[in-house]
C-alpha cells in the first residue's frame, strides 16, 4: 500500500517500508521476546500511548509503551521494590534528522586495531569478547542519539565496536539457529549477562545480514528474522534478559565478502552495544539502592 508517498509491505509481526528514494528498511514488532516465560502480560491504554506490562514469576515488570502508531516510545524495568529504571527512551527526535530518523556523520576515527573493532567470535577468547561488550565508543559521541536513529544510521552505529558470529551461518533463505551452532553462543551470552549484571540498563543491537542473492526486500525480512532469532534465542536458552537486547535487520547492504553470489559468511548475526549512542556517552549508573527515590 502506498502510505505519505511511501510504500508500506505488511507481513506478520513486521512491516517494510520503502522510501521514493528507494531506500527500505524493516521494523517488527518484539512483544513476543518479552513474553517468554510471563507469569502475567496486561495492556493499558492512555492518551494514545499503549503500556504493555510483562510480569515476570520473581514479580519484576517490564513495561513497552508505545505509540498510536505501535512505534516503541520506552521501556523500563520495574522491580519488586516499585523502582524503575528506563532501559530505552525513543522519545527523542533531532529536528536535523533526515525523516526524523537518519543521521549522517563522518566516518569514526578508529584507533584500535581492526580485529578489536570487528571482533571475530570464533576468533575471541571470552575475556574479550566481555571487553567488546563492555568497550567504550572508538570516537566521541556528540549527543544522544534516539533507538531509531541508532537502528537505521549506520554512521552512528559504526561509532561502537562489534562482534561478528560467524559460528553462526545460516542456510539460504534460512532464519533457523540449529541446535549445534546455538551452543556455540554460550560465550556470547555469558559476556552478555556479565555485562548486563555489572550495569541494568546496558543495550545490545543484534544484527542480521543476508547475502545479495534475492530480492532487496526478501532480504530484508529475512535479515530481521535472523535477528530476531538470535536474540529470542539468547534469552530462552541462555537466560540474556529480553528487554536490554534489541534485533535489526539490515537485508544485504554490509557484505562482509562483496560477491554477488551465494556466500555463508555474508549470512551471519553481529552484536554491538549501543548504551553510549542512547545516554551521549555519559556514564550510565546501576539502579538506587532500595529506600531510595527512583530516577
Amino acid at each position: 500500500m502506498q502510505e505519505g508517498g511511501r510504500t508500506v509491505i505488511f507481513e506478520p509481526g513486521r512491516i517494510i517500508v520503502r522510501d521514493p528514494s528507494g531506500q527500505e528498511f524493516v521494523r517488527h514488532d518484539e512483544m513476543d521476546r518479552f513474553r517468554y516465560g510471563a507469569r502475567d502480560i496486561r495492556v493499558q491504554r492512555e492518551g494514545g500511548e499503549t503500556r504493555t506490562v510483562v510480569i515476570r514469576p520473581d514479580g519484576d515488570e517490564i513495561i513497552t509503551v508505545t505509540g498510536p502508531d505501535g512505534q516503541l516510545l520506552r521501556r523500563i524495568r520495574r522491580d519488586r521494590m516499585g523502582r524503575e529504571i528506563i532501559i530505552i527512551d525513543n522519545t527523542y527526535r533531532d529536528p536535523q534528522a533526515v525523516g526524523g530518523f537518519y543521521v549522517d556523520l563522518p566516518p569514526p576515527v578508529i584507533r584500535i586495531p581492526m580485529n578489536r573493532y570487528i571482533v571475530e567470535a570464533d576468533e575471541a577468547p571470552p575475556d574479550m569478547i566481555y571487553d567488546t561488550l563492555e568497550a567504550p565508543p572508538v570516537d566521541r559521541i556528540e549527543r544522544r542519539y534516539s533507538l531509531d536513529e541508532i537502528r537505521y544510521s549506520p554512521s552512528v552505529r559504526q561509532l561502537m565496536p562489534s562482534i561478528d558470529l560467524n559460528t553462526i551461518n545460516f542456510d539460504t533463505g534460512s532464519w533457523e539457529i540449529p541446535p549445534d551452532q546455538a551452543a556455540k553462543l554460550q560465550v556470547i551470552a555469558d559476556g552478555l549477562n556479565r555485562a548486563i549484571q555489572r550495569n541494568p540498563r546496558e543495550v545490545f543491537l543484534i544484527e542480521g545480514h543476508t547475502d545479495a542473492v534475492g530480492n532487496d526486500t526478501d532480504n530484508l525480512s529475512l535479515s530481521d528474522r535472523r535477528a530476531e532469532s538470535a536474540a529470542t534465542l539468547l534469552t530462552q536458552q541462555f537466560g540474556v534478559p529480553a528487554e536490554n537486547l534489541t534485533s535489526q535487520g539490515y537485508g544485504a547492504q554490509f557484505l562482509k565478502e562483496q560477491t554477488s553470489g551465494p556466500s555463508r559468511i555474508n549470512r551471519r548475526v553481529t552484536v554491538r552495544r549501543i548504551t553510549p549512542l542512547l545516554n551521549g556517552g555519559q556514564a550510565s549508573l546501576p539502579p538506587p539502592p532500595p529506600g531510595t527515590v527512583p530516577r
